[in-house]
């Protein structure tokens, strides 16, 4: 078994991943990445999560949301909160800025970035914390579910990454896991809390999947985000049953069992073939289209710092 770092005092979460044995398979909690394996000197610049930062990463982005809604506490927390400039169905293009922002300055910022961001975020979070009339209880300062959310980041990055790139070897996905601690650490999480090694990785993700669960609520939130309730009904409409087949795509088979999403051999086949495709395409598209997007909204968190603007 493998050596995990845990919380001092334990967990309230999950059981002591030292000695937890998993209960759930690799095929049930991550998806299948067909892409062939990429050769040693194919390794995508040099081999960091920021090679990750492609636009097409944002082709899953709403199945990540839904895997991270699948620990209770964090979706009561997103659904309940008292933070209405950054609720996710009433501001969606602010909270896809802020998301986008922390993502960057987690990976490109410097120390001092992170920590002027980490502030604003806490601001927001100080508000979010369960009520008598909550379900369930949470609080935005757990560091437990911020743990959570950051693996569910890692996923999603790595599985994007993969579909585009071709699939990493062992060493390839190690350098590639270590620099994504920083999604986990530029809040509460500490660095012993996250994983030491991609296998390790792997064993507190099966164990803490076997958390997932989704209630009626939950899945309407859910089912509302990947039908795009919350923008102009003559931009999402055009675009929800993209949306939604590539949602289900990213989403591992248990993610879509709990939900009760249909996803069929075929669905799977053309989820492939457009990943293939795309892959294919965007070898010849420049740097600066793909990367864009994130050099952007970091440019724009400077300015913010500059100018004494809220970050979030």
């Amino acid at each position: 078994m493998t050596s995990v770092a845990r919380r001092p005092g334990g967990s309230r979460y999950l059981p002591d991943l030292t000695t937890a044995t998993e209960h759930l398979s690799v095929e049930q909690t991550r998806i299948t990445v067909r892409t062939p394996q990429r050769r040693a000197d194919e390794y995508f610049v040099r081999g960091h999560l920021e090679d990750a930062f492609d636009f097409w990463a944002a082709a899953g982005s709403a199945a990540n949301v839904a895997m991270q809604l699948g620990w209770p506490e964090v979706a009561y927390g997103v659904m309940e909160s008292k933070v209405e400039s950054g609720a996710l169905m009433k501001h969606p293009w602010k909270r896809l800025r802020t998301t986008e922002q922390y993502l960057a300055v987690a990976i490109l910022g410097t120390d001092e970035e992170r920590a002027a961001y980490a502030e604003a975020i806490n601001w927001a979070h100080r508000q979010v914390r369960s009520t008598e009339s909550s379900p369930v209880k949470y609080n935005a300062f757990d560091r437990e579910l911020q743990m959570w959310v950051a693996a569910c980041l890692f996923i999603g990055f790595e599985d994007t990454h993969q579909l585009l790139h071709g699939r990493m070897d062992p060493e390839q996905a190690e350098k590639f896991y270590q620099s994504a601690r920083p999604l986990a650490t530029t809040l509460q999480v500490t660095d012993d809390m996250w994983p030491a090694t991609r296998a390790d990785f792997d064993h507190y993700w099966n164990v803490a999947c076997e958390r997932i669960s989704y209630d009626e609520q939950q899945a309407k939130f859910i089912n509302d985000l990947v039908d795009l309730r919350m923008i102009n009904p003559l931009l999402g409409l055009p675009l929800r049953g993209l949306l939604r087949f590539l949602t289900i795509g990213s989403l591992p088979p248990l993610f879509r069992e709990k939900l009760g999403f249909r996803w069929r051999p075929i669905d799977q086949r053309r989820y492939d073939n457009l990943f293939l495709f795309v892959g294919f395409v965007n070898r010849f598209l420049p740097r600066p289209l793909r990367f864009g997007g994130f050099y952007i909204v970091m440019r724009d968190l400077r300015r913010r710092i500059r100018k004494g603007k809220p970050l979030v």
